[in-house]
């Protein structure tokens, strides 16, 4: 039994064990384990060299201490007495046909018995009585001859069969939850490219591991036609549940704008800016980095809206960093950028990447930053851009310490 006040002035209580005198602490370790489905709690030697054991019912926190006294001791006489302990479950009747089919040996029969009827000393004569208490008694010896009681009180029956209801809707309720996380999950993993629009010239592409069952991270291939791709990667000021929403959001705007992308980069950022305001919540925000890529000429023209610098690793060892162009979108109605440009050679590669990367931390608080994915990407430059997104991944995950706090979301493409 627990006790703790709710005012916080008085400190954690509870029973811990009850003393109990057995002539052999083995064979009444096997009593409570065998026949009534106790478990052993403690089980210690002393350093006087006796043995210190402790059983426990299935429920609940005290314990019973199993104590072998010595033949010549006062506390031996205590060995084989009605004792104290009663044992509370709310179906006595079931409890007694169970422990009786293992050889339990009972004293009686399990009787209804109601206790102690009570009258108002206020209340007029005619006022009928109320029971204070009542339930269902039996007793029954240990091998020792030590006598408990078994019991199932009205109100305790109650209260279990609460308990037990809470626990089941609170457990139900969790498992929908789980569910419908599943099944966001498998929605949102339906939200990132499918298919890889095919380029002569230009050899991509992406990954995106969620921390939590969802994220607000997402990365997108659009084929904007004419020969031009739209290389997306964004970050959702949130997480969970909420950024994934912001997260669809954002895509769904994306997508039934981008046939303006080819033309006129800047209407489309500025059309999708006006779109994410609307729909979004006072504060609401996401960095993006866009990219339009042509095919025939191997020219990039991208957009950086807040967002971390895209690397562009030259053929020839040389980095460029693509930095902010415009401003988060989403956070203001009044918004503008301006669309910057860069031609690629073959064996360039670019890596766009969200903040999962440079900022999971490692065994010493350190983060991983932007200098070590600098140097993965120049010693997996050579490799297909999968297995570089893979071995870049892979060593994200392997420095971090912990579970990841952040999404993990990175776009490689290599001009061929």
């Amino acid at each position: 039994m627990d006790n703790a006040a709710t005012d916080g002035s008085h400190t954690h209580l509870r029973i811990h064990a009850v003393n109990v005198y057995v002539r052999d602490q083995e064979s009444s370790v096997r009593f409570f384990v065998d026949r009534l489905g106790f478990e052993v709690a403690f089980d210690a030697r002393l350093q006087t060299g006796s043995r210190w054991v402790a059983v426990r019912p299935p429920d609940g926190t005290a314990v019973l201490a199993l104590i072998e006294p010595k033949p010549d001791s006062k506390e031996y006489e205590f060995i084989g007495r009605i004792t104290p302990v009663v044992f509370v479950t709310e179906d006595v009747l079931a409890t007694y046909r169970e422990w009786n089919r293992r050889g339990v040996q009972f004293l009686n029969t399990p009787r209804l018995r109601r206790v102690v009827y009570e009258r108002s000393r206020r209340a007029p004569a005619a006022v009928e009585a109320r029971p204070v208490w009542g339930g269902v008694f039996t007793r029954f010896r240990d091998p020792d001859g030590n006598v408990f009681s078994l019991v199932g009180f009205d109100e305790e029956s109650r209260a279990v069969e609460e308990q037990r209801r809470a626990a089941a809707e609170k457990a139900e309720s969790e498992r929908r939850v789980a569910q419908e996380l599943e099944i966001a999950k498998r929605v949102q993993a339906r939200l990132f490219p499918q298919t890889l629009p095919p380029l002569q010239t230009l050899d991509y592409a992406g990954s995106c591991i969620q921390a939590r069952q969802v994220g607000g991270d997402y990365y997108d291939f659009l084929n904007l036609g004419s020969e031009r791709l739209g290389l997306v990667v964004g970050d959702i000021a949130g997480k969970g549940i909420a950024g994934a929403l912001m997260m669809a959001n954002l895509q769904a705007n994306l997508r039934s704008q981008c046939a303006i992308a080819c033309n006129a980069p800047a209407v489309f950022l500025h059309s999708v800016n006006q779109l994410f305001f609307d729909s979004t919540a006072e504060g609401a925000y996401a960095t993006l980095f866009f990219a339009e890529y042509d095919d025939s000429a191997r020219r990039m023209r991208y957009a950086n809206c807040g967002h971390l610098s895209a690397l562009l690793l030259r053929r020839n060892g040389h980095l460029d960093r693509l930095s902010s162009t415009a401003t988060v979108l989403g956070l203001f109605r009044q918004w503008d950028c301006s669309i910057a440009e860069c031609q690629l050679e073959c064996g360039d590669m670019l890596a766009i990447y969200t903040d999962g990367i440079t900022e999971s931390f490692g065994e010493r608080d350190e983060e991983f930053g932007e200098q070590r994915l600098i140097d993965g990407l120049r010693r997996h430059r050579d490799a297909p851009p999968a297995e570089v997104v893979g071995s870049i991944v892979g060593e994200v995950q392997r420095f971090s310490a912990c579970e990841p706090h952040d999404d993990i979301t990175l776009i490689i493409a290599r001009c061929c």
